[in-house]
Order: C-alpha cells, then structure tokens, then sequence
C-alpha cells in the first residue's frame, strides 16, 4: 500500500497547485473531454494530488465509483496521460507542466479493512464497549 505523506509534510504552495490540479482533472473527468471509451463509460473521482517538490512530478490517487474495474480504468488514464498533461498546463500556468502518474487509491480500501477490525468482538470489549 503506498504512503500518503502527511499534509504538513508539504509546503502550502505544493498543496495548493496538488489541489488545482485536481480540480483540473476531476473537471476534464466530469465533463468528459478525453475521448476514451472506458473513461466516459465510468465515473472518476480524483481524490488527491501529489506534487513533488519541484512541481514536476504529481501523483494522481484516482478511484472509480464504487471501485469497479479500477485496473481497467488505470490503464485508460495512463493511455490518456499526455492529453491530462497538456490540458493541466495549458489550464495551470506554470513555467513546467508536472508529469502525472495515476494510481489507485487504496485509503478507502484500508478504512474499510480498520472499520472492520473495530467490529471485532475481540477489540470492541478491550475497548469496553459491550454490546
């Protein structure tokens, strides 16, 4: 499972351009401007944007509504990528457009895997909430 660094971990500015970034993809998503069949044929949510620390580099968290053929669509946004990447530049304004690397992610997965371990009957009475 890949690591989420911790927001203050990051300075304001990579926050802020990872969160225009985002915004700038989900709209693309949402409007369906890429031509690609499997893209328009599901739902995507951008989660989170990742900038490195030279805005070169973003991660893309990206999950599918109700996480369905999450490989599938992986894929399509790899496929994709150079289109996102111009799209993001032409729309960011910066001096480099930062290369996208689209991923799953897998927080909610883990969530739900922690949420369960909470109903555990083992754990719910260490933590003395007797049903």
């Amino acid at each position: 499972m890949p690591k989420h660094s911790a927001p203050e971990d990051q300075s304001v500015r990579l926050l802020k351009v990872g969160e225009r970034v985002r915004h700038i993809l989900s709209e693309l998503l949402a409007r369906q401007e890429v031509h690609d069949e499997v893209l328009t044929a599901h739902a995507v949510s951008v989660t989170e944007v990742r900038m490195s620390p030279d805005l070169r580099n973003a991660k893309v968290y990206v999950k599918p509504l109700l996480g369905e053929d999450e490989a599938v669509v992986i894929k399509a946004l790899q496929v994709n990528t150079a289109f996102f990447q111009r799209e993001v530049a032409k729309r960011l304004g910066l001096k480099f457009a930062p290369k996208l690397r689209f991923m799953e992610d897998e927080s909610f997965d883990e969530a739900g895997r922690i949420e369960q371990l909470l109903r555990d009957p083992k754990v719910s009475r260490d933590l003395g909430e007797d049903d």
